[in-house]
């Protein structure tokens, strides 16, 4: 086996690079310690805006999940990967003085556990976010620190609710307390991003000619694919063209959506946006794709995902329902408006069913995959829509964070008791070797 496998990261062509995944002959090419840490840990949090209906959410026992309804049903083939963790409060998403705006706290403070400051000027101020702490820590060992990936784009001025910058409902992750990270919500963007060398010279000349040609970026690495291919054996060459099918697989789904965006509609003088599916459900999947793909090639190892910008107000007539999601979050307790939530609410679980499903069928070192080495956080920074209430919020989180976390769990902390969102940070930090004495509103490491 010749040595230089062990150093080979990408396959590269004119103006592109693309990650490989972790292959067996890299293994036996490499020290044993090498082949020890050849499955690092991963971070990513999705949210999901508006709260939900929490009597389909809630599981009746405490302990060990048993058969999950309700909205949770989705998640019943994953199981043993999944803990739902009741009684968690974000107190800095609460008014403390500053009156209505629970939205823009809810999605500003999910993060950071920071109470922003109520401006719809340019002085905006929340704080660091948990993903940017662990990047700031072990972002140097990947290409990208981080990735914010996004549904809705939201604006990043102006003011939004009650009173606060839009900024706050439309960035879940912040660089700094004055800086949010703006998400990509263009499927194609980030496909570029992650599949694309560093010159820009070569990035610009190698997009020309794929578009001039119609050829997929793995056009310009198979000659660098065929020759790694010659030295692999077969389980690994069989894994190699299952990863590079994967990525067509997900170049062919943005360019079917760019061309689906180019046939005429019946609206006036609005072009459609380039590259995103018209679909959500194809827009959230194809965003779920793209973290995969990012993860399993450790281009990244912390990520973040809202499916909408925190008072949303998305019709999804998809699964008949047409109203929007916000005017519907305040039900009144009104049964046909709850059950309406309810469908939402399991559309959103399916989107992540489906990124669960994906994780777990990625496979890594000594038989894992990438579930086992991934700690994916779900969850909304309001509770029940109607009340506006910022305790006993609704959490998931999913994956076994390199075999430190036992999934299949209902962990249920006392109502009132106020324990804060925040202290679940500081132990899934502890485990991406980013430790913390203290962040946001924390109180101490949550045991999980």
């Amino acid at each position: 086996m010749p040595k230089s496998i062990s150093r080979r990261t990408a396959l590269k062509g004119l103006g592109t690079a693309i990650a490989l995944p972790f292959l067996e002959s890299f293994a036996s090419a490499a020290p044993a310690s090498s082949v020890a840490a050849a499955a690092p840990k991963r971070l990513a949090f999705v949210y999901v805006p508006n709260g939900v209906n929490m009597s389909q959410w809630t599981p009746s026992a405490t302990g060990a999940l048993s058969e999950l309804t309700g909205i949770l049903e989705p998640l019943n083939a994953h199981k043993e990967y999944v803990n739902v963790i009741s009684g968690l409060a974000l107190d800095k998403a609460r008014a403390n003085g500053d009156g209505p705006g629970d939205h823009a706290r809810a999605m500003s403070a999910f993060l950071t556990g920071r109470q922003p400051r109520k401006t719809h000027g340019a002085d905006i101020r929340a704080g660091m976010s948990a993903d940017q702490h662990v990047a700031s820590v072990i972002g140097d060992q990947t290409r990208f620190p981080s990735l914010e990936l996004g549904i809705e784009r939201g604006q990043q001025a102006g003011n939004c609710d009650s009173g606060y910058s839009c900024a706050y409902s439309s960035n879940l992750s912040w660089r700094g307390e004055s800086t949010p990270n703006a998400k990509e919500c263009d499927p194609k963007a980030v496909f570029e991003r992650l599949f694309s060398g560093n010159d820009p010279k070569e990035l610009a000349e190698a997009r020309a000619k794929r578009e001039l040609y119609n050829k997929s970026v793995l056009d310009f690495v198979m000659e660098d694919a065929k020759g790694l291919n010659a030295t692999l054996g077969s389980g690994d060459q069989k894994k190699l063209d299952e990863y590079l099918s994967s990525v067509r697989e997900v170049e062919l789904q943005i360019q079917k959506a760019r061309e689906a965006n180019k046939k005429p509609v019946a609206k006036p003088d609005m072009a459609a946006p380039t590259g995103i599916p018209k679909e959500v459900q194809d827009h959230m999947r194809l965003m779920a794709d793209l973290m995969v793909l990012a993860f399993q090639t450790d281009l990244t190892r912390v990520a973040t995902l809202p499916f909408a910008n925190d008072g949303s107000n998305r019709p999804y007539k998809m699964i008949d329902v047409p109203e929007g999601h916000h005017d519907l979050s305040h039900h009144g307790r009104d049964p046909k408006k709850l059950e309406k939530i309810a469908k939402i609410n399991a559309f959103h679980m399916q989107q992540f069913a489906y990124l669960v499903g994906k994780m777990k069928a990625v496979k890594e070192p000594n038989g894992s995959c990438l579930l086992d080495n991934v700690m994916l956080v779900y969850g909304s920074g309001i509770g029940d829509g109607d009340r506006h209430n910022h305790d006993d919020l609704p959490i998931l989180l999913a994956g076994k964070g390199g075999g430190t976390i036992t999934g299949g769990r209902h962990i249920v902390f006392p109502k009132r008791s106020d324990v804060p969102l925040t202290n679940l940070y500081l132990a899934l930090f502890e485990r991406m070797g980013a430790p913390a004495k203290a962040f946001g509103d924390s109180t101490g490491v949550l045991k999980i």
